[in-house]
């Protein structure tokens, strides 16, 4: 008898904690649990410490409240040109309404997947492969407006839907690489282009700077050339009127000259005429009279018998490299004509310094007269 009544007792012990726990409901936050009596629903059970009649009321569904990602596979869709391409899908979405999710459709979630793909292939296939590569925003706008639109009567928020990627075929690939890459190169060589065309605007305005400034030094540098110049000449005809030379002087060092004119790389030939010491004699004067003019009469410390013989000297010798000139001329044309005998000018006479000098200067022995 004890053994009976223990165990009823134990039989009751257990059912009022069975009754205990189906009596209580605790909901965790972000979810609700939709509670039917009988079959019939009765209440959403928010979270928390809930009540329930024991084995009268039981859970339908519980509901996650918060937002949820769904990556379905990819799906083939064929475009306005077409092509077949591979596209992927993010969805975001949330419940708002645990009761409509739960009663207006059976599996919400595979719903708005089969929803997805049919958008999809519709707004794809109004476009070609290239406005659908670059109209990724514009895709995902139209696709959340009619998801949002149809899940709004299950009690469903689509909050997002994004494309992932879009695969064209192989073939379609490698056309759009080498189109890519043709692109790339056609970019690159107009930047070349355009920056040796900017090289070569550069160097141009570099080498105009460069000749204009090399203008203006040439021209400053002539200028203080012809200044010295100037200033040189200014010298030495101060000099000279400082000097105050005399005929002979003047003469003396025209005689000088001679031999560096002979002397010339470009002078072949070089004659002396006849009328020589006539125009000795003209220049003579004309420079004594020149002198006279200004007042330009010899230094008595200048020694005239010093000069003089100076002066015979260097007549000699502009007459000796005369006749050297003219026998110079004398074999070149004998080596032209193929004649020994010699043709040209005839040898220039010596001329006497007496002559060079002035008859009047000198004795009958062509020694200078002394005073």
């Amino acid at each position: 008898m004890d053994a009976v009544i223990g165990v009823l007792i134990l039989v009751i012990a257990l059912f009022a904690v069975i009754t205990l726990i189906r009596s209580v409901r605790i909901v965790p936050q972000q979810r609700m649990d939709v509670v039917e009596r009988l079959g019939k629903y009765k209440r959403t059970l928010s979270p928390g410490l809930n009540l329930l009649v024991p084995f009268v009321d039981a859970v339908r569904t519980k509901v996650d409240m918060r937002e949820q990602v769904v990556s379905f596979p990819p799906q083939p869709v064929i475009t306005s040109d077409n092509l077949v391409v591979s596209i992927d899908t993010v969805l975001y979405f949330k419940v708002v309404d645990p009761v409509r999710a739960t009663y207006e459709i059976s599996n919400f979630l595979q719903a708005i997947e089969q929803l997805t793909v049919t958008t999809l292939r519709n707004v794809i296939g109004s476009l070609d492969l290239e406005r659908a590569l670059t109209s990724r925003e514009e895709i995902n706008r139209h696709l959340s407006s009619v998801l949002d639109e149809t899940t709004g009567r299950w009690g469903i928020k689509v909050t997002r839907v994004e494309i992932k990627a879009i695969e064209p075929p192989p073939s379609i690939r490698d056309s759009m690489e080498k189109q890519m890459r043709a692109e790339r190169e056609r970019r690159a060589t107009i930047l070349n282009a355009e920056g040796h065309k900017q090289a070569q605007i550069l160097t141009a305005e570099g080498e105009k700077q460069a000749a204009v400034l090399r203008a203006d030094g040439d021209r400053q540098s002539r200028i203080l050339q012809a200044e010295g110049q100037a200033k040189a000449i200014r010298t030495v005809f101060d000099a000279i009127h400082t000097s105050n030379p005399s005929q002979k002087v003047l003469a003396y060092q025209y005689l000088q000259s001679l031999p560096q004119i002979a002397n010339g790389t470009a002078n072949k030939v070089w004659m002396i005429p006849t009328e020589f010491t006539k125009a000795l004699e003209g220049l003579g004067g004309a420079l004594g009279g020149l002198a006279g003019m200004v007042g330009d009469e010899p230094s008595d410390k200048v020694d005239a018998g010093a000069v003089e013989r100076e002066a015979v000297a260097a007549a000699e010798a502009a007459a000796a490299e005369a006749q050297a000139v003219n026998a110079q001329v004398r074999e070149a044309e004998a080596q032209v004509s193929g004649d020994t005998g010699p043709k040209g000018l005839p040898a220039p006479e010596t001329i006497p310094p007496s002559s060079a000098l002035g008859a009047a200067d000198y004795n009958g022995a062509g020694e200078p007269e002394r005073a």
